[in-house]
């Protein structure tokens, strides 16, 4: 039996698999097609200090292999997850994530304080990397010092599992990330989605009433692959990945390049069940090549027949 417990600094995992907010509710609405005991974890829809409607529609859009969204962060607040949503899902026999977002500091700090008072949600995921939002949100994670300012004032609030969810849309990613880490992230997520566009040619208009908006789905797993890879030799904090995955393959891909966990995001709609498939996969993948734990697969691709760098979900 491959022991498939994941240890993401102190945040324990039954299997490496999670969900990526925004493409899984929160997880009440899947319960027709997953057991969502059988996945480590679900990180559930982006949540705000204030009631957000989001960008106007359309706000979606199919592109070749993936599709471009502009939701916008659309939530009802805060106030209203912990009132109306937390106590219907805080039964979940699995580990519950809130991804938290904001238009400045302050709104960032205030929402991981309220979050951190539920007994049930042992991290957040900080979202420093939406494409969709006109303020906050991406302005936060595309330089060293606007991600360390949010992170580090949120990290002297917030005492539980502090997750960064960092954007592809910069030069270097792994500056980034070591900003992260320096500034007390206890593991960072990535990638989000890339900037992108589609134009209807038959009435010369864009598809997306912002113009541009997130592209995710299979077509942006090579880029994620790579910075996923980047990242994980850069800063000695867990690596969740994500980008494109669609299949336990694509997952063990992500975690030989150096992920401890990953979440699977647009194939949520595509096929609702797929997380737990690809928990069993991954299982399935260990014992076929003699891996004994799930975590033995981080940092273990090979190169001139050794690994190329060496990382375990203890670092």
């Amino acid at each position: 039996m491959v022991n498939q417990v994941v240890n993401l600094k102190g945040l324990t995992l039954r299997n490496p698999v999670m969900t990526a907010s925004g493409t899984f509710g929160f997880g009440e609405e899947f319960t027709d097609y997953v057991d969502l005991s059988r996945i480590g974890g679900i990180i559930v829809k982006g949540t705000t200090l204030l009631h957000r409607e989001g960008n106007p529609y359309p706000r979606m859009a199919e592109t070749a292999s993936g599709m471009l969204n502009a939701v916008g962060l659309q939530n009802k607040g805060v106030e209203y997850f912990i009132k109306s949503i937390y106590p219907r899902i805080k039964g979940f026999q699995t580990n519950i994530l809130v991804n938290v977002s904001g238009s400045n500091v302050e709104d960032y700090v205030k929402t991981a304080e309220m979050i951190q008072e539920l007994d049930n949600i042992p991290g957040i995921e900080l979202n420093i990397s939406c494409p969709n939002v006109k303020k906050g949100g991406m302005a936060f994670g595309t330089s060293s010092s606007g991600a360390e300012s949010v992170i580090k004032a949120v990290r002297n609030v917030y005492k539980k599992h502090l997750m960064v969810k960092l954007t592809p849309n910069v030069t270097d990613i792994t500056e980034i990330a070591k900003a992260a880490e320096a500034s007390g992230a206890d593991s960072v997520s990535l990638i989000n989605t890339l900037l992108g566009m589609a134009i209807d040619a038959e009435t010369r208009k864009p598809k997306l009433s912002t113009v541009t908006g997130g592209l995710s789905g299979p077509c942006i797993k090579p880029v994620a692959l790579r910075m996923v890879w980047q990242t994980a030799k850069a800063v000695r904090i867990p690596v969740i990945g994500m980008g494109g995955i669609s299949n336990a393959t694509d997952a063990v891909e992500f975690m030989l390049a150096g992920a401890s966990a990953i979440q699977v995001g647009t194939y949520n709609f595509i096929d609702p069940s797929i997380s737990s498939k690809i928990a069993d996969g991954i299982a399935d993948y260990c014992e076929r090549y003699g891996f004994k734990s799930i975590s033995e697969l981080t940092g273990a691709l090979i190169v001139d027949d050794k690994p190329i760098f060496e990382i375990t979900c203890s670092k």
